[in-house]
This record gives structure tokens, sequence and C-alpha cells, in this order.
């Protein structure tokens, strides 16, 4: 059987700038070079930061900083010129990079250009493109794959509209797993389990869940069945649904859901310690 550990090393981007957390700049490097400090093995230890503020990033680093970046922005051939002087700084180090795919096919196709070229220039890049859930285009994700870019899928945000349905965040699942695409998640999953926030009464998917209703999506089950597991707010259930993973099921979908963008980065592990799940990690290798 796989252990806790496997499912959630290196799980949480660093998205401190973003909301609702929206830390400024300072703040958010400051917080960053803490959470390197603790080592916690559930983060990944990648600070996302929009391109537009590169310049601002480096104003706030300071000798000794190793910041694994990941650049957000428009998949522009101006985005490449400002990611270029970040290739020139050496408290920096390109890991990925995120942008939108477009609905215009002359927009698409200057997209992929641009990603195509960045992953030329750095070796090793890894671009996720944001697509749509409503609904989820197998096109769109099969034209990524044919790139070999990888799928970005939102989860919440800001506004009610912008939280997809359990329906069709499971959609998207099933039909990423279809194709073996990998993805990464942004906004709305700061915590394990899904629950509805107390404050804003928005519904939030629980990143245990988005898990689990992964791990349905990899053997088979139909969209009514992931949605189902996406809706689970029992914390036993969740916890016991991914724990019953063999080790080779939990390697299988961290190699589909890759990571998930968090403006907190304290949250996640909190949640995983009181659920009563090891707060250390053995190692554990993502499979190419």
């Amino acid at each position: 059987m796989a252990t806790s550990d496997e499912l959630v090393r290196g799980l949480v981007d660093d998205a401190g700038l973003f909301p609702p957390e929206e830390l400024d700049m300072a703040a958010a490097v400051a917080r960053h070079r803490a959470d390197r400090a603790a080592a916690s093995p559930v983060l990944t230890h990648r600070f996302v930061c929009p391109v537009g503020r590169f310049a601002e990033l480096r104003e706030h680093l300071a000798d000794g900083d190793r910041i694994e970046l990941i650049a957000l922005g428009p998949a522009a051939w101006t985005t490449c010129r400002e990611i270029e002087a970040v290739l020139e700084d050496p408290h920096l180090v390109l890991r990925g990079f995120e942008t939108v795919l477009p609905a215009g096919s002359a927009e698409r196709e200057e997209v992929l250009a641009v990603a195509d070229a960045l992953v030329a220039q750095v070796p090793g890049l890894e671009v996720w493109v944001e697509v749509g859930v409503r609904p989820v285009h197998g096109a769109d994700l099969d034209l990524l794959k044919a790139h070999g870019h990888r799928a970005k899928v939102r989860c919440g945000g800001v506004r009610r509209e912008m939280f997809p349905s359990a329906a069709e965040l499971a959609a998207f699942l099933v039909a990423a797993a279809e194709r073996g695409l990998p993805f990464k998640a942004t906004a709305g999953l700061h915590h394990a389990i899904t629950h509805t926030d107390s404050t804003t009464g928005f519904g939030h998917f629980g990143f245990l869940d988005v898990i689990a209703g992964t791990a349905r999506a990899l053997v088979g089950a139909p969209v009514a069945e992931v949605e189902a597991t996406l809706l689970e707010r029992d914390p036993a259930a969740v916890v016991e649904a991914t724990a019953g993973l063999s080790a080779d099921a939990a390697g299988d979908v961290r190699n589909l859901f890759r990571s998930f963008g968090s403006c907190s980065t304290s949250a996640p592990v909190e949640d995983l310690a009181a659920l009563g799940l090891p707060s250390t990690v053995t190692a554990f290798q993502h499979r190419t």
C-alpha cells in the first residue's frame, strides 16, 4: 500500500502573491525563505510570480537566495525577452511557465509557438497551459499533449463563478486521465477536504479529494463516480480512499496531478497534520 507521504510530497507551489493571501513582494519573499529553511516536503519550494513583477522580485533578493521560479503571464514574444533577464540572474532558477490557452485560433498558434520556443531555450522547462472546463474540450487537451505541454485547471477564485462544478472538474480529471496528460491545479485548494468556506460561503474542493478523484479517473471510473469522490466531505472517508492506494497507483496519481498553487503554504501542511498524516515524507520521486 502507498503511504500518505507518497501522495503529498512536493504537492504545493508557493502562490503567496495571489488572492486571497495576496502578500506584498517583501512579505512573500520572506515567507518563501522561511519555508525553504523549514523544508516541509509537502511544498515544492517553487515560487509563482507574474512576469510583470520580475523586476520587483529581483529588488527583494539577497545574497544567498536561490529561488526556483514559476513564471506566469501571457505567452507572447515580449514575455520571452522578460524571461531572458531572469535566466541571467544567479539568484533565480526558472522551472516553469504558466499561461492561458486563448479562444481564437490565431492567438493559440502564437501561444504555442512562444511556449515551444521557451522550452527550446530553457531545457527541462515545464509549461502549464490553463484550459476551461465549461465544458472541457478534449481537442484542447489533445493540442497540449501534441506539443508536449501540460494542462492547468482552475478550481476556484475570488468570485463564485470562478469555481467549476464538481461535474465539470470530474470531467476534466477523466479527460486528462484518458490522455495521460499531466496537470496542475490553481486557486481554491487551500485545504485537504472539500468544504464550505465560513466567510464567503463558497464551496471549495479539498486537495485530498482531488487526489482521490484522480485515482478514480485513472482506473476508468465514469464522470459521475469521480464527481461523487470530489464531493466527499467526511475526512475519514477521504483519508481511507487515498491510504488504500497501492504504491504504483500513488505514483500514477502524482504523475498526473503534479501540484497545485496555494496562496497559503501553511494551511495544507497544517491540515495534513490535523488529519493525523505524517509530517515528514520518505523519498519519493515522480516517475518520468
